[in-house]
């Protein structure tokens, strides 16, 4: 692997979650990913109470976006934060919600972007594919960075702009 490979990339991780106490459990996923080898943490939003996207009949989720610099590569990245989640007792497709995409869950760790990456596998795709459409996701996203550029999309300022925000209240500071 080339030197330019193993350059340290940004990095936006999404956290979800809407069961058990999700504000103690995002609380707690933070420093976690503090820990992410040959990783440096940047920065969190602050968390934000939201209304449940695409299965609406459940309970609003508990929201935020941490910046990390890291030199592991999309999927190596992607297996960590899936090694966290099962820490937290996330069980994907079995969290309490049988097989139901965007159903419940304890915690949900996505990346939204990887530098300028794109990325199209059957186990990742990057930018995140449902990132310009979820004020959820852009709205603590914006916080961290004024503005930056969602490959293939645009601006993630002007992607916010065209959404529903109604509904998403900024909690405590992390």
């Amino acid at each position: 692997m080339s030197r330019l490979q193993n350059a340290p990339v940004v990095a936006f991780i999404g956290l979800g979650g809407n069961l058990g106490d999700p504000l103690a459990t995002l609380r707690s996923a933070v420093p976690r990913l503090m820990t992410v080898p040959r990783s440096r943490f940047l920065g969190a939003s602050r968390f934000h109470r939201t209304p449940a996207w695409g299965e609406r009949d459940q309970a609003d989720f508990v929201n935020a976006v941490v910046a990390i610099e890291t030199a592991l590569a999309p999927k190596i990245l992607l297996d960590e934060l899936l090694g966290i989640e099962r820490q937290f007792g996330r069980q994907r497709g079995a969290d309490g919600s049988g097989n139901v995409r965007w159903g419940p869950r304890t915690l949900d760790l996505d990346i939204l972007l990887y530098g300028a990456i794109t990325l199209d596998t059957p186990s990742l795709k990057l930018p995140h594919p449902h990132l310009h459409e979820r004020a959820f996701a852009l709205v603590p996203l914006l916080e961290l960075v004024d503005d930056i550029d969602i490959p293939g999309q645009g601006s993630a300022r002007a992607a916010l702009a065209r959404l529903d925000r109604s509904g998403i209240q900024a909690l405590a500071e992390r």
